[in-house]
């Protein structure tokens, strides 16, 4: 389907399910986007889910959000359990405009909901030539090194710089060897995962979708990815005001109350400390990089995002591929 026509019709739905337009317009672009840049399970997949919860008023269609200064650089936000896609907009445009006042932006988020993908807001910072760090926690699926109970979220670490080019560098990484939105898709197609990413609940590796959402996934680096995720769950949930701990309510399951996730905006001036010698001084770093020796069947060494980058240019020319399931979804929706 087209993308155009595709994001009126998603637009569309949130409409019909109660939110504004600025924040039916907010939703329906970042959902769109996530299909463009080959993110599905961030994308079409999750609105049947977003669309439950503001039926059950899990996510508040009219949020009274409210913005706190802190300083002329620090400012924390109550979402008022909007839709996670409006509060970390208005969470990373506060950070941007901090840090263009001021050098540095420190924006922190609280009682919101999944935002989709951290790239999306760190690449708005990253179009201002600014340097960006986000952050947010997500419901339980990783065990702490040492526990066989889940506790932590996937809670992916974010990182964007300008690179001198139109391709910005950004580094958007879950803590667990697979992508949960991505066994959520296997499990709905009844599709197998790669070996040695999860645990079903008795602590035996598994391969079957169903069995690893109900048992535990594995982080990254063993000790080392639980705790990157134990350092993001403090950023995003503790110090924000989040919940965190294994607190977060899982938006497909838990229909027990709101989510209250956290996020954490970090934005710089990529100049502060090299002035306007940081742009030559990021194509020298990623110049030598590319130039190192390659490995057999490696025809060019990809910095993070370009890849990305790429596909989302190419995915711009052609219709948006729409699952048959997803597409009876997208239906009922429209149908309200």
């Amino acid at each position: 389907m087209n993308k155009n026509n595709l994001k009126k019709i998603v637009k569309s739905i949130f409409l019909k399910h109660g939110l504004n337009n600025n924040h039916s317009e907010i939703s329906s672009n970042y959902i769109i986007k996530a299909e463009l840049v080959g993110a599905s399970a961030h994308g079409l997949a999750r609105l049947r889910m977003y669309c439950d919860r503001i039926k059950k008023k899990l996510i508040n269609s009219k949020p009274k959000i409210k913005i706190k200064k802190i300083s002329q650089s620090i400012s924390h936000i109550d979402a008022n359990n909007a839709i996670g896609f409006v509060a970390g907009d208005i969470g990373i445009k506060k950070a941007i405009y901090n840090a263009k006042k001021t050098g540095i932006g420190l924006v922190a988020v609280k009682n919101s909901g999944h935002y989709g993908l951290s790239s999306f807001y760190a690449d708005q910072a990253v179009k201002k030539n600014l340097m960006v760090f986000c952050f947010t926690n997500a419901p339980p699926a990783i065990a702490p090194y040492g526990s066989k109970k889940k506790l932590f979220g996937t809670n992916p670490i974010c990182f964007g710089t300008p690179t001198g080019t139109k391709i910005p560098f950004i580094l958007d990484t879950s803590v667990s060897m697979i992508n949960r939105g991505k066994i959520r898709v296997a499990a709905r197609k009844g599709n197998k995962i790669p070996s040695a990413v999860a645990l079903d609940k008795f602590g035996k590796p598994t391969n079957d979708a169903k069995k690893a959402l109900e048992g535990v996934q594995l982080p990254i680096a063993g000790f080392r990815g639980s705790g990157l995720a134990w350092m993001v769950d403090i950023l995003s949930g503790v110090f924000t005001g989040g919940n965190h701990a294994g607190k977060v309510k899982d938006p497909f399951d838990d229909f027990s109350g709101p989510q209250n996730i956290g996020h954490l905006f970090i934005v710089m001036k990529s100049n502060l400390f090299v002035g306007s010698s940081y742009n030559k001084r990021i194509k020298e770093n990623i110049k030598i990089i590319k130039k190192l020796p390659k490995i057999k069947g490696v025809k060019e060494i990809l910095f993070p995002g370009q890849s990305k980058y790429k596909k989302y240019k190419s995915n711009l020319k052609k219709n948006i591929l729409i699952p048959k399931n997803i597409l009876e979804d997208l239906k009922k929706l429209n149908s309200r």
